[in-house]
């Protein structure tokens, strides 16, 4: 896609996104084909819904018939949120995975796996998982450090109700062994 396309597709679309208390994280325009394929990737701080999506796809589908910024050619009009692969390129993707644990390369070299526990416009601090039974450690990395990054996939992690039930078994195992 030209830049002036890109340019344009930008200027006509982040103003309708916007209104929605929406993010416009990508526009692309790909060939497929006899037709192309406009991409158009939206998120926010609390997530994107498919409704959402296939409601701001109507919007824009509507606003992009009523201009030539598409040209004459068929396209094919994709409104979708982030993948989980997506990387970690802006402050509010950051923000948006405070809980989450990411890999990270580092410019020094080196890979870093641990989890976001606070962001601010310098840096992050993390939470190092502990290995072989070890403590997790906190960490400071400032954003200069950080060559590329994305989220983890954990497909079982333990969510704050699952904490809650544990602490709340071991402490009825903990009473148990008092009464004994």
């Amino acid at each position: 896609m030209s830049t002036t396309q890109s340019e344009r597709l930008r200027g006509l679309l982040e103003p309708l996104i916007a209104a929605r208390d929406l993010d416009l994280e990508e526009i692309e325009v790909t060939p497929a084909g006899k037709r192309r394929v406009l991409r158009i990737v939206v998120d926010s701080d609390e997530g994107v819904q498919l409704d959402e999506c296939a409601e701001l796809s109507r919007e824009v589908s509507q606003v992009l018939d009523d201009s030539d910024v598409m040209g004459g050619a068929p396209y094919t009009l994709e409104v979708t949120s982030p993948g989980a692969d997506r990387p970690l390129t802006e402050l509010r993707h950051y923000r948006r995975a405070v809980g989450r644990l990411i890999k990270a390369q580092l410019h020094e070299g080196g890979e870093l796996v641990a989890r976001i526990i606070a962001v601010d416009d310098s840096g992050l601090d993390l939470e190092v998982p502990g290995v072989k039974g070890r403590k997790p450690t906190a960490r400071r990395v400032s954003f200069d450090e950080i060559a590329k990054a994305r989220v983890e996939l954990e497909f079982s992690r333990k969510t704050d109700k699952t904490d809650k039930r544990d602490a709340q078994r071991d402490e009825k195992i903990d009473e148990n062994k008092e009464e004994a």
